[in-house]
């Protein structure tokens, strides 16, 4: 990790660029498989299944059978913990369900807005080097709750044609049964358009590599709309004296271990903490088995050591981290000057990883800085809000000037007379 001691403010955006991939370099080549799965259909999803999974599928369906038998193989132990986290995340968003209020704006005008589930949503589940059963529940029991009709699930079959146990058990699990072996740019493109068996949805959710990233950018230009712009995973620690180098170390790995484009910062006003930190992170660091992808994760990471604590907050609410984890005395304090961040993890004891699997908060979360405008997936995600309005006699009455004075303002005569003829007609019925 690199170290800056005191950089000047108009340094912190270059010191904090992140690794990432520009979408425009793969545009051209994820265009192609696009417009070919698009014209193609089934024949190339076929096509690209073998090229890029090593495996032809003939029956893209993941059967009863199927999820029967792969529930079978999945350890009591781990059921047990998937089963937890399972119900936390429910409650969590079960919290979120939205109250309709009836509001009178003026006498006899009601105004109200209604919740309504998207009716169909697709979720893509990465299943390559680390298969991301979590994001089943993150993704599903939300769309569940929120009352979605239709979940299609996508994941990357092995070189078998066989799709990770644990992700099928949890996808059993929540209530998901319309799971495909499909991953990918052809996932994504599969759930855009609708091929063969796999339906068309209206929002795409989940996150993926820099190709499934391309694909849902690309596919919410015109076909579906997708959760949120991403990149590779981040997490960002604000540190002070009180914090606990050995835990700051384990976070900064854990982060790292998903892939050499993510990125960690540790941001402290502590200089004393690095060389502790330098140091856990040596030992920590040899008993990992992603040890190779975590060290090119460091290389592109970075230690802040600023003067005060009210600089640290400005430069985390400019770098905008998908995960913040507050390590310091007065953490609450600290949080509540927190205005851009994915998901936020108070106290020495609140690991990042508590939130990528089971407190309850969803693990999908904004990166590359688009915590500035993007909340993470939460139950709104998966829902409309529609508005209604009810005026009587008496209301048009009451607000029926205002509008024909406005609309005339903005020569909209017809907007005007839509209310003039029903202002006429109360008086004539006087």
């Amino acid at each position: 990790m690199k170290t800056y001691i005191n950089p000047p403010k108009n340094s912190w955006d270059e010191l904090l660029i992140r690794p990432t991939f520009s979408i425009s370099e793969l545009r051209d080549q994820v265009q192609v498989i696009l417009t070919e799965i698009r014209t193609d259909g089934i024949d190339a999803i076929r096509k690209f299944t073998e090229k890029f999974d090593g495996v032809f599928i003939e029956n893209l369906t993941v059967s009863a059978e199927e999820i029967a038998v792969a529930s079978g193989l999945v350890d009591n132990s781990l059921k047990d913990a998937i089963k937890i986290a399972a119900a936390n995340i429910r409650k969590f968003h079960e919290s979120q369900i939205p109250v309709t209020k009836r509001i009178e704006t003026t006498s006899g005008v009601t105004c109200w807005q209604k919740a309504v589930a998207i009716d169909k949503i697709g979720l893509y589940i990465p299943g390559g080097s680390a298969p991301l059963f979590s994001t089943v529940l993150m993704l599903a029991i939300p769309a569940i709750i929120a009352g979605c009709k239709e979940i299609v699930l996508c994941t990357p079959p092995d070189k078998n044609g066989k799709i990770n146990p644990a992700i099928l058990f949890a996808a059993q699990l929540v209530g998901v049964s319309k799971i495909f072996k499909l991953g990918g740019i052809q996932a994504i493109g599969a759930m855009a358009y609708g091929v063969d068996c796999v339906p068309k949805v209206y929002k795409i959710f989940g996150p993926g590599n820099q190709y499934v990233m391309a694909a849902k950018q690309l596919v919410s230009i015109s076909d579906v709309a997708i959760d949120m712009p991403a990149g590779p995973s981040e997490v960002a620690i604000m540190a002070d004296s009180t914090a606990n180098p050995a835990f700051i170390a384990a976070d900064l790995l854990s982060q790292a271990e998903h892939g050499p484009d993510s990125q960690v910062v540790l941001v402290t006003n502590d200089s004393t903490l690095i060389e502790k930190v330098v140091k856990e992170l040596a030992s920590q660091l040899d008993e990992l088995p992603r040890k190779t992808v975590a060290e090119k994760a460091l290389a592109n990471s970075q230690v802040i050591v600023l003067e005060s604590v009210v600089e640290m907050i400005e430069l985390i609410n400019g770098y905008a981290p998908e995960h913040l984890i507050i390590a310091m005395e007065n953490y609450i304090e600290v949080a509540e000057k927190i205005t851009n961040a994915g998901s936020v993890f108070l106290g020495n004891y609140t690991p990042e990883s508590a939130g990528d699997y089971a407190s309850g908060t969803n693990h999908t979360l904004p990166t590359n800085g688009w915590a500035r405008s993007f909340s993470g997936v939460n139950l709104d995600s998966y829902l409309k809000k529609i508005t209604f309005q009810e005026i009587t006699p008496e209301g048009i009455r009451n607000l029926g000037p205002t509008i024909e004075i406005m609309a005339a303002a903005e020569l909209l005569d017809a907007h005007k007379n839509a209310v003039t003829l029903r202002l006429n007609e109360i008086k004539r019925n006087i």
